[in-house]
């Protein structure tokens, strides 16, 4: 059996104790993960070495990271006592997590763009900032004397298992010179691994890293005693962090897509677009639209979502037509399923997809080909379970699922008038507002609560790589000091 070690300074390590991780849909055992108590993580960041890529300019790190983007979707990397092809990474990330082939290949291009875009997202981070200035301390910019000290001296990671593409966001770290402690998802070390591998492959020092499979316990300390870090999870998991500077947090994202005054009419030209943000990637980024606001005709947009949704049936994740992911965890899908008709019974929503996959027979097709107990939106096949894509329309905008997020493609739509949705709207990690009224785009630029803001038929997946995400790592990780020196005069 394959058996993923721990990576102590970059030197693999085998524990006593491991958690077996398994096939989502069949329960054969897939690999064993050895597994780091609290003290080996609290005792292993004391003593790493902080400065140890400070012998590499930012230019050199780039570089390496973009050799590394080959490597990692083309190389034969370790992988515990084996190696690993990416055909076998795909397939290994798609039988623990439940995530199709496909979207795993998807996830995989965009980890090696980050890879080989490094230069442009460091640029972006930065805002321009002249590169030397930070292998120097200090430099001129524009004329000015600037100096910037890497306050992140280790830099942590507590990772999730939904999506492989968020391991994008902490790669950057290493181009800034930080080492990284990264702890994995339960069912998703592989992708972290394979980064680390493929960046030592090219030449970044091992001892840069660190890979810590641990639990809650383990997970907590890793936050405390790293100088910076990011963590994700949904909301009990990131709430006890969210006032603490030093933990840059990745919460659900409760994206949105927008229609103006001037395009609701239009609504149908817009409907492809409002699909792919709410269905791509499985519906299980924070950058998938879980809520679709519109002034008018949302009744007519929900339906025609619906209609198209109640087309996506449950896929085994080997089949390359399939859009959504299975949860290993059975329990979990019906959780979620049952939370959301229990916030249905309380009135003035309706699932438009239930009501659509009765007209179009899906319940009954799905049966017929032996799926299991199935309801509307859960479908249970074997050991694991399915959420089929949802649309709720919501009669108003104050209702329970109104501005709700799931791990799967689920989305609310909401009738508000525009001058009100810049406050209504609430927090959004992404607005894609499709519209061309200039004062609906400034009143949108000026809500404190929009983090990324698309003005236009953008959906709210595409990224620009040229500008910070979701927070600014470099901005968390360095800090600019006052500076003057003759010599620099």
């Amino acid at each position: 059996m394959i058996h993923i070690p721990i990576l102590r300074q970059g030197k693999p390590y085998e524990s006593v104790g491991k958690v077996e991780i398994v096939h989502h849909a069949t329960g054969e055992p897939v690999a064993q993960v050895s597994q780091a108590n609290s003290g080996m993580v609290v005792r292993d960041v004391r003593g790493m070495a902080d400065d140890v890529l400070e012998r590499f300019t930012v230019a050199e790190l780039i570089e390496m990271c973009g050799k590394a983007a080959d490597v990692f979707m083309t190389a034969s990397l370790p992988l515990g006592d084996s190696s690993q092809s990416f055909d076998d990474y795909a397939a290994q990330l798609s039988a623990t997590t439940g995530m199709p082939i496909t979207y795993c290949k998807v996830n995989a291009e965009k980890i090696r763009m980050v890879l080989a875009g490094m230069g442009t997202i460091i640029a972006g981070l930065t805002r321009g900032l002249d590169h030397q200035i930070l292998d120097r301390g200090y430099g001129k910019n524009s004329g000015r004397t600037l100096s910037f000290f890497r306050e992140g001296r280790i830099f942590g990671a507590v990772l999730p298992s939904n999506s492989p593409g968020v391991h994008g966001l902490w790669i950057p770290a290493i181009a800034l010179k930080a080492p990284v402690v990264l702890k994995p998802g339960r069912e998703e070390p592989w992708t972290p691994y394979r980064i680390i591998e493929a960046l030592a492959a090219v030449g970044v020092p091992r001892e840069a890293f660190g890979f810590y499979p641990t639990d809650h316990a383990g997970a907590g300390e890793l936050l405390r005693c790293v100088d910076r870090s990011m963590l994700f999870g949904g909301g009990p998991t990131t709430k006890p962090y969210e006032n603490d500077p030093t933990v840059e947090l990745h919460g659900p994202g409760f994206s949105k897509v927008l229609l103006g005054d001037d395009v609701a009419d239009d609504w149908e030209k817009y409907i492809d677009l409002i699909e792919s943000s709410i269905v791509a990637n499985c519906g299980r980024s924070c950058i998938n639209a879980s809520g679709v606001w519109t002034p008018r005709h949302g009744m007519a947009v929900a339906e025609a979502l619906a209609e198209r949704f109640a087309k996506i049936e449950a896929l085994p994740a080997d089949d390359p037509a399939a859009a959504i992911a299975a949860f290993a965890n059975p329990g979990f899908a019906e959780q979620i399923s049952a939370l959301i008709d229990g916030d249905l019974r309380v009135g003035g929503a309706e699932d438009y997809t239930a009501r659509m996959r009765i007209e179009q027979r899906k319940v009954a097709q799905a049966e017929a080909c032996g799926s299991g107990a199935a309801s509307g939106r859960l479908i249970k096949q074997g050991r694991c379970s399915y959420l089929l894509p949802t649309v709720i329309w919501c009669e108003d905008r104050n209702h329970p699922l109104a501005n709700r997020e799931f791990l799967f493609p689920f989305a609310s739509v909401v009738e508000c008038p525009v001058d009100q949705m810049p406050e209504a709207i609430g927090s959004s990690l992404v607005v894609s507002a499709i519209t061309k009224d200039k004062d609906f785009a400034r009143a949108l630029m000026a809500a404190p609560n929009v983090d990324r803001l698309n003005v236009g038929a953008i959906p709210t997946w595409q990224l620009s790589w040229d500008q910070p995400h979701e927070g600014n790592l470099f901005e968390h990780l360095y800090r600019q000091r006052a500076f003057q020196s003759e010599s620099a005069a």
